[in-house]
C-alpha cells in the first residue's frame, strides 16, 4: 500500500513539474520573440544614425540571448526533467529539504527552483554520500579570496529514476551508484545514449575529480573505459557554471593527440552548456605559443622512435641549464655608473632585480632594466641646477640594455644547443639537424622552441589560458607537460590517460613517476586512479585484462562494472578477400541489430588503406578525415582510435601470439580491445 502511494506520488509529481516546465517554455518562447522584435527594431535605428541607442540595443540582444538560454533549457528538460532525488536534513539549519535534480536547472519562478541543476553544490549529495550523517560545501566566488561554507546534514533518502519520452518507468533507492540496475541499463545502451543519460550514473570517484578544486592541478591514470573524457567535459562544465566570476570560456582549452579525437570531445559539449571554448592538437597548442617565431614554411613530422631521447626529462634539464648559462652571459654586466651623476644600477641591485624575477625572459629583463634605469636618472637629477641635464641623460642612455635584445630565433638558439648536447651524450646530430634546416619539427623540437622563447624572447606572460584540459596524456612525453607548465604558470592542468594505452611506446609516458615527482609535484597537486570500466562487457573485460597483465605488470588492474555481453566472436578465414566479405556480412548483421556506431580496427597504415578500399566495396564507410567522429562504419589504424568508444569493434588480424614478449604491440592490442562497448569480433 505504501509503494503503490509513493509510486502515484512521483507520478504526480513528474506531472507537475512538466506542466511547470511546459508553462515557461511558453513564457520564454513569448519573451524571445518580443525580444528580438524590440532588437531588431533597435538595430534599425543604430543603423539609421540613431548611434546613443546602442547601448539599448546591446541591453535587448543580452536580454534576447538570456530568454533564448532559458528556452533551450526547458525544451531539452521537459521529456526527462530530473534523474535524481535527495531528501536530508540540514542539521545547521534545522530545515527539511526535499530537492529533485537534473541535467538543466529549472525555476519555477523568480525565487523558486522546481528542478536544481547537477552541477549545482547540494547536487555533490546525490552523487558521493552515503545515507546518514554528511556533509556538502559551498564556495563563495564572489570575493577575491574563495570561502568555503561547510554544511551538515542527515541524508534519508537518495533515489534515481528511469524516465522515458515524459512517462516515469520506474525508480530505484540506493545507496552505492554503483550498484543500480539504472547503471547497468543505460550501460546496455549505443554509445549516443549512453553519453545522453551519463550524468544520472556518475559515479563516486569520478565526481571527486570533477568537483575538485579548479586551482589544483590534477593527474588522471584511468583504465580504458573509465570514464576519462567523460569526467573532463563535464569538470569543463561543473567549473565554468561554479566559478563564472573567475573563468572566461575563452580561457579553458581541451587538447588531444588527434583531430578525431577532439572532434569526438567537444561533441557533447553543447549538451552540458559548454560553448566557445579553444580546442586544438597538442602539436597546434605549442605551435600557438611560439607566435610570430612559428613561420609558415615549417612543417610538423611525426617523432622518430631513434630519436625519443627528445622526449625526456633529462633533455629538457639540459635545454634548461643551457639556457641559464645564456642568461648569465647577456646579464653578466648590467651595472651603469655616469660620472656627472653618480651610480644609476649597482651590481648588487641589478643582481636582487634580475634572481627575483627568474620567469622574465631574457629580453623582458632588459627592457625592464631600461625602465629602471630611466627611473634612476629622474632620482638621481632631481634638484639637480643643471639646465636640461634630465632630458640629456634621457637621450644618453635610450635603450641602454633593449638595443642588446637578443635578435636571433628559436631556431638558432635550439640548433646551438644541439651542437653542444649531441657532443655531450655522443649522438649522431646530423640527420636532426638536417631536418630542422629543412624546416621540419616533430613534437619535441617544437616544445623546445617553445621553452626557449619563453626563456629568451618573451615580451609579456602569457595568461590566456586559466583551464587546460589534456586528454590520452600517455601519448606525449613528460618533457612536453614540464614545458606546457613552465611556460603557462598561471593556467591549471586537469590532464587525464592510461599509461597501459601509450601506443608511442618509445616517445611516450610509460609511467607516471617523472610527471608526479618532477614537474606536478606540489602540495596541491593531485594523483588520482580510475580502475573502474563502465565501457566494456565482462567478457570484453576479461579478454582485455589479459593483455593489460602483460602491458602494466598488474599496476593497473581493470575492475569491470557487472554487464555481460556476447563472448568475443573469432572469426576465421583463409583469404583477404573472405575476410572482407565476412566482415561486411558481420556490419550488416550488427546493423540489424541497432548498432550505430562500428570500427575495423586495424594494426599499421597500409593494411587500414587496404582494408579501406577493399570494404568500401561492399559497405558505406565513413571517411574520417573529412568527417571526424560520426555514425557509421570507419575504418581506422590502433593510433586514431585513441580516446574513442564503438558499440561493436573488429580488429583486423591482430597478433595474439606475440604480446606477451611484445610491449608495445600488447598495448596496441589493449587500446584496440576496449574501444568495443557492446561486441568484440577478431578477424583471423
Amino acid at each position: 500500500m505504501q509503494k503503490e502511494k509513493e509510486w502515484q506520488h512521483e507520478k504526480e509529481h513528474l506531472k507537475i513539474c512538466r506542466s511547470v516546465i511546459a508553462e515557461n517554455i511558453k513564457e520564454y518562447e513569448k519573451q524571445v520573440k518580443e525580444r528580438h522584435e524590440e532588437t531588431q527594431a533597435l538595430f534599425d535605428e543604430v543603423q539609421s544614425g540613431n548611434v546613443e541607442l546602442y547601448a539599448q540595443m546591446m541591453t535587448s540582444k543580452s536580454l534576447e540571448e538570456h530568454s533564448f538560454n532559458q528556452l533551450v533549457k526547458n525544451q531539452a528538460a521537459f521529456e526527462k526533467p530530473y534523474f535524481g532525488r535527495i531528501d536530508y536534513k540540514n542539521i545547521d539549519e534545522r530545515l527539511f529539504e526535499s530537492v529533485y535534480i537534473g541535467k538543466h536547472g529549472v525555476l519555477k519562478d523568480k525565487t523558486n527552483i522546481e528542478v536544481v541543476d547537477w552541477r549545482a553544490p547540494i547536487s555533490s549529495v546525490y552523487y558521493e554520500n552515503e545515507l546518514g550523517k554528511g556533509t556538502y560545501s559551498i564556495v563563495d566566488t564572489s570575493k577575491d579570496e574563495y570561502q568555503i561554507k561547510e554544511y551538515n546534514i542527515d541524508l534519508s533518502l537518495k533515489r534515481t529514476y528511469d524516465i522515458d519520452n515524459g512517462q516515469l518507468k520506474g525508480y530505484y533507492d540506493s545507496d552505492v551508484a554503483a550498484n543500480d540496475e539504472l547503471l547497468v541499463k543505460y550501460l546496455s545502451k549505443n554509445r549516443d545514449a549512453v553519453l545522453g543519460d551519463i550524468i544520472a550514473t556518475i559515479q563516486k570517484e569520478q565526481n571527486e575529480i570533477i568537483r575538485e578544486n579548479p586551482f589544483h592541478n590534477i593527474l588522471v591514470q584511468g583504465v580504458a573505459g573509465s570514464g576519462k573524457t567523460t569526467v573532463a567535459i563535464h569538470r569543463i562544465s561543473y567549473i565554468m557554471y561554479n566559478y563564472k566570476e573567475r573563468f572566461t570560456s575563452n580561457e579553458f582549452c581541451i587538447v588531444g593527440g588527434s583531430d578525431i579525437l577532439i572532434d569526438y570531445i567537444t561533441g557533447g559539449l553543447p549538451e552540458l552548456e559548454v560553448y566557445d571554448i579553444k580546442h586544438m592538437r597538442m602539436d597546434e597548442l605549442l605551435v600557438y605559443l611560439l607566435k610570430k617565431e612559428w613561420k609558415k614554411k615549417y612543417t610538423i613530422v611525426a617523432p622518430d622512435p631513434k630519436k625519443a631521447w627528445k622526449s625526456k626529462m633529462l633533455f629538457v634539464n639540459e635545454l634548461e641549464n643551457y639556457m641559464k648559462l645564456l642568461r648569465k652571459r647577456i646579464l653578466a654586466d648590467c651595472v651603469v655608473y655616469d660620472k656627472e651623476i653618480g651610480m644609476l644600477l649597482s651590481q648588487k641591485n641589478n643582481d636582487n632585480f634580475i634572481n627575483g624575477h627568474a620567469q622574465y625572459s631574457i629580453n623582458r629583463i632588459l627592457v625592464t632594466l631600461d625602465e629602471r634605469l630611466r627611473n634612476r636618472i629622474k632620482l638621481q637629477c632631481t634638484g639637480r641646477s643643471e639646465e636640461g641635464i634630465l632630458q640629456r641623460k634621457y637621450n644618453e642612455y635610450r635603450g641602454y640594455f633593449s638595443s642588446h635584445c637578443y635578435n636571433g630565433s628559436v631556431v638558432s638558439i635550439y640548433l646551438n644547443f644541439l651542437e653542444i648536447y649531441g657532443d655531450t651524450y655522443y649522438i649522431d646530430m646530423t640527420s636532426v639537424k638536417e631536418k630542422i634546416l629543412g624546416g621540419r619539427f616533430d613534437v619535441y623540437d617544437v616544445a623546445a622552441m617553445v621553452l626557449i622563447y619563453y626563456r629568451a624572447l618573451q615580451k609579456k606572460p602569457d595568461d590566456e589560458f586559466g583551464q587546460m584540459f589534456i586528454d590520452e596524456a600517455q601519448d606525449f612525453g613528460p618533457m612536453v607537460y614540464y614545458v606546457l607548465k613552465t611556460v603557462l604558470p598561471e593556467c591549471y592542468f586537469t590532464i587525464m590517460g592510461d599509461v597501459s594505452q601509450n601506443v608511442n611506446y618509445e616517445c611516450g609516458m610509460n609511467e607516471w613517476r617523472d610527471m608526479r615527482n618532477k614537474i606536478f609535484c606540489d602540495e596541491t597537486d593531485s594523483f588520482r586512479v580510475l580502475s573502474k570500466s563502465y565501457r566494456n562487457t565482462i567478457e570484453i573485460s576479461d579478454f582485455a585484462g589479459k593483455i593489460l597483465t602483460s602491458v602494466s605488470r598488474g599496476a593497473y588492474k581493470i575492475e569491470p562494472v557487472i554487464r555481460h555481453g556476447e563472448p568475443v566472436h573469432f572469426v576465421d578465414s583463409i583469404s583477404m578477400q573472405e575476410a572482407v566479405g565476412l566482415c561486411s556480412e558481420i556490419i550488416d548483421a550488427q546493423k540489424k541489430k541497432g548498432y550505430e556506431t562500428m570500427a575495423v580496427i586495424c594494426f599499421d597504415d597500409d593494411t587500414r588503406d587496404s582494408v579501406s578500399q577493399k570494404l568500401a566495396r561492399q559497405t558505406d564507410i565513413i571517411d574520417s578525415d573529412k568527417s571526424g567522429f560520426s555514425k557509421g562504419v570507419m575504418v581506422l589504424d590502433v593510433a586514431q582510435t585513441k580516446g574513442l568508444e564503438f558499440d561493436c569493434v573488429l580488429l583486423w588480424k591482430p597478433d595474439l601470439k606475440n604480446y606477451k614478449e611484445n610491449p608495445k604491440l600488447a598495448k596496441l592490442l589493449y587500446v584496440a580491445a576496449t574501444r568495443a562497448l557492446h561486441e568484440l569480433f577478431i578477424i583471423n
